[in-house]
């Protein structure tokens, strides 16, 4: 419990009830929040420093009050000055009018974007491959600036580290363009940073995924599914904080990867703790809410580039010869027999997104969160994933990622590399042990992501775990083999060329 203290400023006009009133509510807010009140102090009406509303006094009440560190939850929203119903997201209300400024490397503002009726807006007339920097005004005031406060697992409670926004990002190449690609992979992630233990390793793992984005020149995020964890079980069940309120993403999205989600795009798949396959909510609405999905993809559908509801699949070229499809490998209920790939409109999705036919795509990079290969030690090779192997197979698929498993593995199996990575939040310690079945080449129960860098012909794929070895490296987790001796040997994925 800590003390704090508030003055209020009432209006000169208000009457005896309605300070009374006031008082009370204020009380209630407090209490509501699990506070203490140790004083209320009447100070009466009192001139102000300077004029509010036009008004040059107002009556005065401070409080002094004990209370903890809490995050503010959706039904604690009514009480914020103005009330809000939703904080995040894409639906959620605006905040004020806005207008974006972006410059190119000169400094001069080169394109610019104003919204008053939603919380984003669209920037156009970008040139491709480009570094530009920007700034959001909301109300006449920069939005976000100057050092930020963020959350403690230690201190339990919002503090300044001495970090600040970096609003710059690069746009993608042209699509007609071949251009070499670095981009990381985060899977099984969404555990939450409000606390941390040798095994929950979230923020650690998104520093170091910063640093990458820093010193790599990381592109573009993949992630493997399970984007968010619900807190609390009942009879191993998730029936609370699962991810259905703007609050529940904070701890597991927008705090851990605040300082790159406003420089590269995150695009995620579906894993089964996101729908209600293992859980007692179903997020995928907050999903597509939270990654802006509607509005990234919209028009996809109807240009054979994305299929949903239920379900999230799609594709998306960077330059001209590397495409990822991301495939909803999910169930619509925990007792549903079939995955939703099979539905007639995704399966017809995915016959035509990893076709045989030419189409000037070198490296095709599926991504889903099931891996069809998994030596454990809790999930297995994932039956109903068979079913799309022969289409990898004739679309030339190199490599493919998915997560579900909380560690870390490649598989190699006819010629294409599986890589499971589900270990951005939390790992199981216990080692894999049906190698044969799975295919395994080598595995890793350390907390990482992956960084995978495309040049030319050839895929190099490292698996980061948490800090930096020094001033400019990042740090390799120890791999194994099924022996038990580690793995030295780079992991590279080799294009043929046609």
């Amino acid at each position: 419990m800590r003390s704090y203290e508030c003055a209020v400023i009432l209006h000169p006009a208000v009457s005896d009830d309605g300070l009374k009133a006031s008082t009370a509510r204020y009380v209630d807010i407090i209490n509501h929040a699990g506070g203490e009140i140790t004083r209320v102090e009447t100070w009466g009406k009192r001139r102000l420093s300077f004029e509010i509303m036009k008004q040059p006094e107002g009556h005065y009440f401070f409080y002094k009050f004990r209370g903890a560190a809490k995050l503010v939850d959706d039904r604690d929203l009514k009480y914020v000055h103005p009330p809000r119903k939703d904080s995040i997201g894409a639906c959620s209300a605006p905040y004020g009018p806005a207008h974006v400024e972006v410059r190119d490397a000169s400094g001069t503002v080169v394109a610019t974007a104003k919204t008053e009726a939603t919380n984003h807006c669209w920037v156009t007339g970008l040139r491709p491959d480009t570094e530009y920097t920007y700034r959001v005004v909301v109300k006449d005031a920069e939005w976000a600036a100057g050092e930020r406060w963020d959350w403690s697992s230690t201190e339990q409670a919002l503090v300044q580290m001495g970090a600040r926004y970096d609003n710059r990002f690069r746009t993608h190449p042209d699509p007609q363009t071949q251009s070499p690609l670095t981009f990381a992979v985060i899977g099984d992630f969404g555990v939450g940073v409000k606390t941390t233990s040798t095994r929950r390793r979230q923020q650690q793992v998104a520093d170091a995924l910063r640093h990458a984005v820093d010193r790599e020149g990381v592109r573009l995020i993949l992630t493997t599914g399970d984007n968010i964890y619900a807190t609390k079980k009942l009879f191993g069940i998730a029936v609370s904080a699962s991810g259905d309120e703007d609050d529940d993403w904070f701890f597991t999205y927008f705090q851990p990867y605040r300082y790159i989600l406003n420089r590269i795009p995150v695009y995620p798949s579906i894993g089964n703790h996101d729908a209600d396959e293992s859980e007692a909510c179903d997020d995928r609405t907050q999903v597509e809410d939270n990654f802006y999905l509607c509005e990234r993809l919209a028009g996809e559908e109807a240009a054979g580039r994305a299929s949903f509801r239920p379900g999230l699949f799609y594709r998306f070229r960077y330059g001209s010869d590397i495409e990822f499809v991301c495939i909803d490998t999910s169930k619509e209920a925990f007792f549903t027999r079939d995955r939703l790939f099979v539905l007639p409109k995704h399966w017809e999705f995915l016959e035509t997104s990893l076709t045989g036919s030419a189409d000037g795509v070198r490296w095709r990079l599926p991504f889903a969160h099931h891996p069809p290969f998994s030596a454990g030690p809790r999930h297995r090779n994932t039956k109903s994933m068979a079913r799309l192997l022969p289409l990898f197979q004739r679309s030339g698929v190199k490599a493919m990622f998915s997560g579900h498993e909380h560690n870390f593995q490649h598989s190699q199996h006819e010629g294409i590399d599986y890589f499971v990575t589900g270990g951005a939040g939390r790992t199981r310690p216990e080692p894999p042990d049906r190698f044969d079945a799975a295919h395994t080449s080598s595995w890793s129960s350390a907390c990482h992501f992956l960084l995978i860098a495309i040049e030319g012909d050839q895929m190099a794929v490292r698996a980061i775990g948490e800090g930096v070895t020094d001033a400019s490296a990042l740090s390799d987790i120890v791999r194994y083999g099924r022996d038990g001796a580690e793995v030295a040997a780079p992991m590279l994925v080799r294009k043929a060329r046609a």
